[in-house]
């Protein structure tokens, strides 16, 4: 079972109200709320110019229909799920007499991005050289992944509540180490001379108490800092600015029902993908809200997983294919002071934006490196909170846990590069593969489905740590059947998708099952609480 925190003020200064006093006023903005903001905002805004680039350069989308619909779809999505995850902290601030409940940042899911565009819409281009095709499949597969994370609003507490806290935690440390953190550290060392003074500014704004004078926003300062070396040094370039500026576009949102249901009509080829990666989802959100949990915000997973699902499935019959979804980071943006506004703001501005077609001229203003370092912090602190907000005996779960999308990180990183040298992996051989030191196939196999994996080998070494050597087979038995049918392991749904994997999990179960009948099998281990330093 999980291991409980007491949901206590994140900020140990912050008494609770004695019995019987007036409950606190909660305040609608704070000075931590605009810390926060600018370091949400600016990693909403990073994904937002990301999938604009890659709609219009990748799948060829018309850049007005990208500005004058896309975008606008993604901004009723954001500012209503952003509202709504305000509306939720203040609810829980006012149960529990609070004024330090940090709502959940909310934004378009980054896995999504890419996936959408390169799994889903690139092979529907390739094939009809159509990007109105293309467009219309990716609108029906954000539709398919927002139902699937609403059915799993009514699963997925059952399961928070069986999957221990290391295996929750540890799979998001591991998408917040290599998803979150590598590209943004690489893009910062391309060009050191502005990430890593803006990289130094974020560390010691938030992780330390020295404030600045006035006690200006961190990220503010971060990002003025950054873009005025960027173009003192040369690296921004003003023509690009006024050519943005003459290509800014109004967009108005509006219904694109009969693109979703020209979309759905051709459902059978989207399954294979959106069935594990709505599964995704709902097991992603599923650690997010302990993490949250964990930093002293304990949310309803339900009312998270339906709001995640309605956003998808809204953002879609506007025109958007890019899911939103609850981030990575929450205990991030508590830290930096953020309560219930920053999420509020963070949706409107970006939502206005989207609305007014600014991200070209952002994109010509802001240089990346100066904005990326926010990111980096986010995957350092959510790495270090899986360590520190279970006990010492899990560790070893957490590690566990990490593994799969470490896997999965490597092989994407192998493909791509040997994709950019017009080869595959099978041209070049496993053989030749595996004489380079490159163990392909296990990172493929190990990686794929890596948040189901992460979760499944997470409990399955709590339960060995705790010798609960049953429910570490019955963990297996699960491995097992979701390997079987092609949930993990397996690059594809289907039956005996992956028999041989299968096939392992049972036969750990089996040594499990055998471990519990030994002497010393029932030996109490001691699990020190005292351990846990997160959320207190």
């Amino acid at each position: 079972m999980s291991t409980d925190v007491t949901n206590s003020p994140a900020d140990p200064s912050v008494d609770p109200p004695a019995p019987g006093a007036p409950a606190p006023a909660i305040p609608w903005w704070t000075r931590g709320d605009l810390n926060a903001f600018f370091g949400l905002g600016f990693n909403i805004l990073v994904n937002v110019l990301t999938l604009t680039v890659l709609m219009i350069g990748v799948i060829a989308v018309p850049a007005s229909d990208v500005l004058g619909t896309v975008l606008p779809a993604l901004g009723v999505a954001l500012i209503l799920g952003n509202l709504y995850y305000t509306f939720l902290a203040r609810r829980l601030a006012r149960r529990e007499n609070r004024t330090d409940v940090t709502a959940l940042p909310y934004g378009p899911s980054v896995p999504h991005m890419f996936i959408v565009i390169f799994v889903v819409m690139l092979p529907v281009y390739l094939n009809t050289d159509d990007p109105i095709q293309a467009w219309q499949a990716g609108l029906a597969w954000a539709f398919l992944i927002g139902v699937i994370v609403m059915i799993g609003a009514f699963v997925g507490p059952y399961i928070r509540k069986l999957t221990p806290r290391a295996a929750m935690l540890g799979t998001l440390a591991g998408i917040s180490i290599t998803f979150i953190s590598m590209r943004p550290a690489a893009q910062m060392w391309e060009v050191a001379w502005i990430g890593l003074p803006v990289l130094a500014i974020i560390l010691i704004g938030f992780f330390t108490n020295v404030k600045l004078p006035g006690n200006i926003p961190v990220g503010l300062v971060a990002l003025l800092v950054g873009t005025a070396i960027g173009w003192a040094g040369g690296y921004m370039s003003a023509p690009d600015v006024g050519q943005a500026v003459s290509d800014i576009a109004i967009g108005i949102p509006d219904l694109r029902i009969d693109m979703l249901l020209r979309g759905l009509a051709d459902l059978a080829p989207l399954l294979g993908t959106a069935i594990p990666l709505g599964v995704y989802n709902f097991t992603e959100a599923m650690s997010n809200v302990e993490s949250a949990a964990a930093a002293g915000d304990n949310f309803n997973l339900r009312s998270v997983l339906l709001a995640d699902g309605a956003g998808a499935v809204i953002g879609s019959a506007f025109g958007s294919p890019f899911p939103p979804a609850v981030y990575i980071g929450h205990p991030g943006w508590k830290d930096a002071g953020g309560r219930a506004g920053y999420s509020l703001a963070s949706g409107v501005v970006i939502g206005i934006l989207c609305f007014v077609g600014l991200f070209g001229v952002l994109d010509a203003l802001l240089p990346v490196p100066a904005i990326v370092p926010i990111l980096l912090y986010i995957g350092l602190l959510i790495g270090a909170q899986a360590f520190q907000a279970v006990p010492r005996l899990h560790a070893i779960a957490v590690v566990a846990a990490i593994l799969p999308n470490l896997a999965q990180w490597a092989h994407g990183l192998i493909d791509n590069a040997l994709n950019a040298a017009g080869t595959s992996a099978a041209e070049v051989g496993m053989e030749a593969l595996n004489g380079a030191g490159v163990v392909y196939e296990g990172l493929k196999t190990l990686g794929e489905g890596a948040v189901l994996v992460g979760l499944i080998l997470g409990t399955m070494v709590t339960f060995i740590l705790e010798k609960k050597f049953f429910y570490a087979a019955i963990a297996s038995a699960v491995g097992a059947v979701l390997s079987f049918i092609g949930l993990i392991h397996a690059p594809e749904v289907a039956w005996a998708a992956s028999p041989a994997v299968a096939l392992g999990y049972v036969f750990f179960g089996v040594v499990c099952v055998a471990y519990a009948f030994l002497p010393g099998a029932k030996d109490p281990v001691e699990v020190d609480e005292t351990d846990i330093v997160a959320g207190h």
